[in-house]
This record gives structure tokens, C-alpha cells and sequence, in this order.
């Protein structure tokens, strides 16, 4: 049977520890966090989209999002026109 002392300590101690986890958990669930991660992962996104895995660039990927955005960007400048 375990004492009482040895029971007030586990108790004590699994206290420590929920209070650490539930701090561990407000923190990562703050705005600013999830903000923070969501950027970090549309980066990295970004990077193995448009990086080889030996870090060079591919070029064609590149060239076509950038004709994709001139393209949208076109066509809202003769809507714009057209009114």
C-alpha cells in the first residue's frame, strides 16, 4: 500500500505537469501562432514548388505563375476599362 506522502507527491506532481501541458497548449493555440505556422507552411509550399531538391530553381514554374498573375492582372484592367 503507498503512503500518503508518496500520494500527495504523485498528485503534486501530475499537477506540475498538467499545468505545463495546458500552458504548451495555450501557446500554440494563439492567433498568432497559427498565423505564424500556416505562413511557415504556404512558405515551404512555395519553396518545394518552385526549388529542385538541390536548391535550383526551376524556371519554368516560375515563368508560368508569373504568366498566370499577369494574365488575372490583365483582365481586370480591361474590366476595369470596359465600365
Amino acid at each position: 500500500m503507498t503512503s500518503i506522502p508518496a500520494l500527495e507527491a504523485d498528485i503534486a506532481e501530475r499537477r506540475t505537469r498538467l499545468a505545463r501541458t495546458l500552458d504548451e497548449l495555450t501557446a500554440k493555440a494563439t492567433p498568432s501562432a497559427i498565423a505564424k505556422r500556416q505562413v511557415d507552411q504556404a512558405k515551404a509550399r512555395f519553396a518545394d514548388a518552385t526549388t529542385t531538391p538541390e536548391g535550383d530553381l526551376r524556371v519554368e514554374r516560375v515563368a508560368a505563375a508569373v504568366a498566370v498573375v499577369a494574365v488575372i492582372v490583365a483582365l481586370k484592367v480591361l474590366r476595369r476599362r470596359r465600365r
